[in-house]
């Protein structure tokens, strides 16, 4: 299949996606009509969350598919640099402290979070270039994230804080509003902008890391972009979200046997991929006929848990 034909055709499933996504809740409102009610929530409640969920969506698939294609590795996932659990680790410190009754101050720690997970990739691994430095420097980040994100649910002041940390690390679309697009759009676009740029160079690193270096590819230079857009990616969704995760790890898989398999021509089906795949999910836990909505990353984690085992299987039935 051609590139052109792919984007077109997610494209079309994308925009079809969306429109059912407006019409869809546990109340079904008619988009066309004089009912004033459907109009408002239509434009005000259903209209903003499938927008963002196309904008996270399409961050963490184009996020997922240069980070494979950085370390060349299938199971690489966005949250190896540890740019999300910092992320997320900065939005629960405004929760544990009470500044999230401001409704900028969560989205601001979160990213302030994500930046500085950035900044110690940059310092721990980004003047050495190497690969496994790098990998090894995310995992820690993420781990040391992940440990002081846990001290905090542990050390909760209030029941009523620890059930607001823990439900707002689930990740979910639910009450979003525009003010949430006005934050993710511009950061998550200009991330997958940087992350654009690594295209050519990701096409050489894939023939091997001595071969792009003699091909004039600098890796502090790629290592420093692929930081910034993921940075931005991840760290405005995480933000304004919470944690969705396996979008960027199963979107790539998906995308990958439809391309001729560089990297490069991976990057943008993968980021119409993932927008896809988020609005369908947000719609059907919409649909689901539960008391409560079903947080929207608890839902991505049931699918993406058995996908990831299943590409462990097939790994190692390749290696046998």
């Amino acid at each position: 299949m051609t590139a052109a034909r792919l984007n077109l055709g997610l494209i079309l499933a994308l925009v079809t996606a969306t429109l059912l996504s407006l019409i869809a809740g546990k109340v079904w409102v008619a988009p066309f009509g004089n009912d004033l009610n459907a109009h408002i929530i239509i434009a005000e409640l259903r209209l903003p969350r499938a927008v963002l969920a196309m904008i996270i969506g399409a961050g963490l698939g184009m996020a997922g598919a240069a980070m494979q294609g950085f370390l060349r590795n299938p199971l690489a996932d966005p949250g190896l640099f540890g740019i999300a659990p910092m992320a997320a680790l900065g939005a629960v410190l405004s929760l544990y402290f009470g500044f999230a009754v401001s409704a900028w101050l969560l989205p601001l720690f979160a990213l302030i979070g994500a930046a500085l997970a950035m900044a110690l990739l940059s310092l721990i691994a980004g003047r050495s270039a190497s690969l496994v430095l790098f990998t090894l420097a995310g995992m820690m980040i993420a781990s040391l994230a992940g440990a002081f994100t846990a001290l905090a649910i542990s050390l909760a002041p209030t029941p009523f804080a620890m059930t607001e940390i823990v439900t707002w690390l689930m990740g979910a679309l639910t009450d979003r509003s525009w003010r949430d697009v006005w934050i993710a759009g511009p950061l998550v676009l200009l991330g997958c902008g940087v992350l654009i740029l690594t295209a050519r160079s990701l096409d050489a690193l894939s023939l091997g890391e001595a071969a792009a270096r003699s091909m004039g590819v600098s890796m502090q230079q790629l290592q420093a972009l692929l930081i910034i857009g993921i940075g931005l990616t991840v760290g405005a969704s995480v933000a304004v979200a919470g944690i969705i995760g396996f979008v960027g790890l199963v979107v790539p898989h998906l995308m990958r046997p439809l391309t001729d398999g560089r990297p490069s021509q991976l990057l943008l089906p993968s980021a119409l991929a993932g927008a896809l795949l988020l609005v369908v999910a947000d719609s059907l836990v919409r649909l689901m006929p539960m008391a409560g909505e079903l947080r929207l990353g608890i839902a991505l984690s049931l699918i993406g848990g058995p996908f990831f085992l299943w590409l462990l299987l097939d790994m190692r039935r390749k290696l046998a």
